[in-house]
């Protein structure tokens, strides 16, 4: 009976104030209090969805009272500053320092465990160099680009509005034209709030083909030209798959389309909203680079791309060698790691479908650079990509510019809430609640956007100058030092070599499996022709 305890103190206590109101009516303030809660055990008592509230009545709440602020509860009290759930404090606190403009250096030395396995550095010169100007530049754009574009070696990753709030797509795009940078409209397509600030954008068309689609929701190239003739667009990026769900669609209900979602996605309101897992314009790796092609002039030389999570090794081989075949190559690929998380997604997705960024870079980078046509293309990385030591680390491994989505997000005002699908956003920024929303001030937020840009980049400069170099494109591999065991180090050209140009091309066996995944890739074909289960 022990369990039922709280519910029998309530209704007893409930009782002896109604008796009490014959002295005092201001006993009928307990009567209500005590009252409410003994009709809660009663309901808990015979409700069944809850097993712990008919055994355990009233004080049972509080196990999902305590369950709903856990998230609060580590991240306030318990969290340690190097505890990345799924962003460290230290790392948080640096984007909001640098989006301030206050103070960002940090005294008494490091916090990090420097002999712990996995810990990672960049050597230094005993020549260091000044470097002024850290407004660093890459120009996209291969032999096929009438158009090409010098972007900012760091830029706004792939958010759309939708998930995003109209308030923190204006913040960032305002924030993007201020400091110079692009932002990428993710496969929303270009909603009037993207179009508001003058930002240069980067087109995202997805599976969808939101902002270029047919109403039965096939690409339209009509659509398509008179979408990407707007000057604010500079790049066109088909997006292939995300770091957060590769492999995985997605629905808009409905209920959460508004009228200004509809314009931007070409769809119609009272309908579900479906992006598919897979492209209909294309279905073979030759039609892929035919659909690229296609888009490029549809888009008047515009430099175009495309972004993908490393799934099948091979079947990027097999794009690799439809683009050997058709002489159509892509102006950029980005190469999104599974760490990449502003999409909700599944938990076996989010955690164990794709591969992470460092990988699937190195991977790209040396299948481009095996089969001959690295110089024709620049590569984005994306994926957790917040601080100048990420930056560095990525353009070591074979990037040309890196892109950042929770960067950007915090620099706004997120507080890693992690509430971004459920249309309860705390601070305004994934939500499209008119209330939460205007929380989010756009004039002071775009300042924040901007400033957090310019500072990262001017740690980058340091960093750079600090390594002996004059440009951040300089970094390469053996610039990374690795922690591999408590006791030992390698550097980063002993794990993440860069393999001999056209080594696919000329047949050489590598230690890495890359010539073997090369042999069995076709131009024609994503599906594999000589593997069977049980050989």
């Amino acid at each position: 009976m022990s369990r039922y305890s709280i519910f029998l103190a309530v209704t007893v206590l409930t009782l002896a104030s109604l008796v009490a109101v014959a002295w005092s009516v201001w006993f009928w303030i307990p009567v209500a209090f005590f009252g409410g809660l003994s009709l809660l055990g009663l309901y808990d008592v015979i409700q069944s969805r809850h097993s712990i509230l008919r055994n355990y009545p009233v004080i049972g709440h509080m196990r999902f009272l305590f369950e709903g602020i856990r998230p609060e509860i580590r991240q306030y009290l318990i969290e340690s500053d190097q505890d990345e759930e799924p962003f460290s404090r230290d790392m948080r606190s640096i984007i909001y320092q640098r989006a301030k403009g206050v103070e960002d250096k940090r005294p008494f030395g490091t916090r990090m465990r420097v002999y712990d396995s996995g810990y990672q550095w960049l050597t230094h010169s005993v020549r260091p160099v000044h470097i002024a100007d850290t407004d660093f530049r890459v120009r996209i754009g291969g032999p096929d680009c009438t158009q090409p574009y010098d972007a900012s070696i760091y830029n706004i990753s792939a958010m759309s509005f939708g998930a995003l709030s109209g308030n923190a797509i204006r913040a960032l795009n305002k924030g993007a034209k201020a400091g110079g940078f692009a932002h990428d409209t993710g496969e929303g397509g270009v909603s009037i709030h993207h179009r508001e600030g003058g930002g240069d954008l980067i087109y995202q068309v997805g599976s969808g083909y939101f902002g270029c689609r047919t109403p039965e929701g096939v690409f339209d190239p009509e659509k398509f030209r008179e979408t990407a003739a707007n000057p604010q667009i500079k790049l066109i990026e088909l997006k292939l798959s995300q770091g957060a769900k590769p492999g995985h669609g997605g629905v808009l209900p409905a209920s959460k389309i508004t009228p200004e979602i509809a314009e931007a996605r070409g769809v119609p309101m009272g309908e579900d909203c479906v992006s598919p897992a897979s492209h209909s314009a294309f279905s073979t790796p030759i039609e892929m680079m035919e659909f690229i092609g296609k888009l490029r002039e549809l888009s008047d030389g515009k430099p175009v791309g495309f972004k993908m999570c490393i799934g099948h090794r091979r079947e990027f081989m097999c794009m690799v060698k439809a683009m050997l075949e058709t002489d159509i190559t892509p102006d950029f690929i980005v190469i999104d790691g599974k760490e990449g998380g502003t999409g909700a997604a599944p938990l076996e997705f989010a955690n164990r479908m794709g591969m992470p960024l460092v990988e699937g870079l190195t991977f790209a980078h040396n299948t481009l650079r095996g089969a001959g046509v690295r110089d024709r293309i620049k590569i984005g990385a994306s994926g957790k990509i917040v601080t100048a030591f990420d930056m560095a680390k990525v353009l070591a491994l074979g990037a040309d510019w890196a892109n950042s989505a929770r960067g950007f997000m915090f620099s706004i005002g997120c507080i890693q809430a992690q509430a971004c699908h459920t249309n309860a956003c705390p601070v305004g920024v994934a939500t499209q609640d008119p209330l939460r929303q205007r929380a989010l001030d756009v004039a002071d937020k775009s300042v924040r956007v901007a400033r957090f840009h310019r500072n990262t980049l001017k740690a980058l400069g340091e960093m750079t100058g600090a390594a002996g170099l004059e440009s951040p494109g300089d970094f390469l591999p053996y610039h990374l030092m690795v922690r591999e065991t408590d006791r030992g180090m390698v550097t980063g050209d002993e794990v993440y070599p860069y393999l001999p140009e056209g080594f696919l091309l000329r047949g050489e066996e590598d230690a890495f499996g890359y010539l073997r995944r090369w042999r069995r890739a076709d131009a024609n074909d994503f599906s594999p022709a000589d593997m069977v289960k049980g050989t």
